[in-house]
């Protein structure tokens, strides 16, 4: 019987390219000060050079703009990006989920990889906490227990007082979610968010036991393993 759902955060819940967003305006605000440029300029370059590859862009948004900088300058801004309060919601199918599953009285949890401080603002900016009865930022129990390692699983089946058996993780990497489910008796389940990890193979080829488009077909999930 499944008595604990446990969700990952990004891309699963939350799209992670609002949060990227969301951050590029908060640093055009910032350097359109410094730099006396237009903010939604800066911003559209920032996105362009984002779409065009993910490493390094504020170097290359002042080498583009011909402007000298120090390795110091851009691990500011990196920082001031991780730290930004954001502007993010849960997917429009996560909420009528929760309520779903609080309705059957399922334990709710998230185990979420990432920087601590710019997951704890992703999740303060949900409000995460009102939904959630147990939330493991990895990153704060140590970089080396980032998923796919086991760890953070072993301490939700310890907060939520329950077995493997009776739970459901729910990610959307197959680099790193479904794991798991070669370790301890958990059933995995894949929600497809829209050119999210469309061509990623699987982590030794460990597949998901279920895989969804939506969060509402959890229900029907639950049904079946209860």
């Amino acid at each position: 019987m499944i008595k604990a759902v446990i969700f990952d955060l990004d891309d699963t819940l939350i799209s992670e390219h609002e949060y990227i967003k969301s951050g590029y305006k908060f640093i055009s605000n910032l350097l359109s000060k410094k730099l006396n440029r237009d903010p939604k300029e800066l911003y559209e370059l920032l996105i362009t050079l984002f779409s065009q590859s993910p490493k390094n862009v504020f170097n290359r948004l002042h080498d583009l703009l011909e402007i000298n900088y120090t390795q110091n300058d851009i691990l500011k801004l990196v920082e001031e990006y991780r730290n930004h309060y954001p502007t993010i919601e849960f997917f429009e199918d996560v909420i009528p989920c929760l309520n779903y599953l609080r309705m059957k009285e399922i334990k709710l949890g998230i185990i979420t990889d990432g920087y601590a401080v710019s997951q704890r603002k992703k999740l303060e900016a949900v409000n995460a906490n009102c939904y959630f009865d147990e939330i493991i930022v990895t990153d704060e129990i140590g970089r080396e227990f980032w998923k796919p390692h086991p760890k953070a699983f072993e301490l939700m089946k310890e907060k939520l007082g329950i077995g493997f058996e009776e739970m459901i993780y729910v990610g959307d990497n197959p680099q790193k979610d479904f794991y798991i489910g070669s370790v301890f008796p958990i059933t995995t389940v894949r929600v497809y968010r829209e050119g999210v990890y469309s061509k990623s193979g699987y982590l030794n080829d460990i597949r998901e036991n279920y895989s969804i488009q939506s969060l509402k077909e959890l229900e029907s999930i639950i049904e079946s393993e209860n």
